[in-house]
């Protein structure tokens, strides 16, 4: 099949330039539903609330909006992924900074409007300096996964258009759900030997489907 039929993570130099026009609803719809779930899991993981990451993603939707004129589509300049990691992460610190205010006035308030201790009059810390620092490699480390299962997520869409459902419910119960080949035959009435030549045709085919996914993403 085509691959332009079913394209999961739109080409990055076509997807960027459409976004420079503001009025295109159908691109953006398609950069929110192909990367939200990307920045929503990295927020989570850098230790916001649901509401707070939620927020994450759509500040940085709005940041990819001014800023998209600004990003080149040359590797010489940096990565899509690399640059889009960046807009990620300033979203993410904004939010421990509004946590931080929040705190520090709750803090200072006290009850009766009596100003109450600061965290360094005690020599103790605040929550917001006891979590990891959102510019710190460790959430480098967390995009990198996430940005990853990203890649997977989109690779097996495509896939799912090449092959026959019932292939993919053998590569999905033997690969995916780690059931053994015995186990995924008598699931699907199959032979083992047909589990074991889709689990490698379609292992084949995600393995190809990466690879394209990176060139144009990475």
């Amino acid at each position: 099949m085509p691959e332009q039929l079913f394209d999961p993570i739109p080409t990055r130099h076509s997807l960027l330039n459409r976004l420079k026009d503001w009025g295109d609803q159908t691109s953006w719809q398609d950069f929110f539903s192909t990367y939200s779930r990307l920045i929503y899991n990295v927020a989570v993981k850098a230790g916001l609330s649901d509401t707070e990451a939620q927020e994450v993603v759509q500040e940085t939707v709005i940041a990819v909006a001014r800023k998209i004129g600004e990003f080149k589509a040359d590797p010489a300049h940096g990565s899509f992924s690399a640059w889009l990691m960046q807009l990620t992460r300033w979203r993410i610190a904004d939010q421990w900074r509004k946590r931080n205010k929040v705190g520090q006035a709750s803090r200072l308030s006290g009850a009766g409007g009596t100003p109450a201790l600061r965290s360094d009059d005690t020599g103790s810390t605040g929550p917001i300096e006891r979590v990891p620092d959102p510019a710190s490699l460790a959430l480098d480390a967390v995009w990198h996964t996430e940005w990853e299962k990203h890649l997977m997520d989109a690779a097996l869409e495509r896939v799912k258009q090449q092959i026959s459902p019932r292939q993919f419910q053998m590569f999905d119960l033997h690969v995916l759900q780690n059931q053994s080949v015995q186990e995924t035959a008598n699931t699907l009435q199959a032979s083992v030997a047909s589990v074991y030549m889709a689990k490698h045709r379609v292992a084949r085919l995600v393995k190809k489907e990466i690879k394209k996914l990176e060139r144009s993403q990475s």
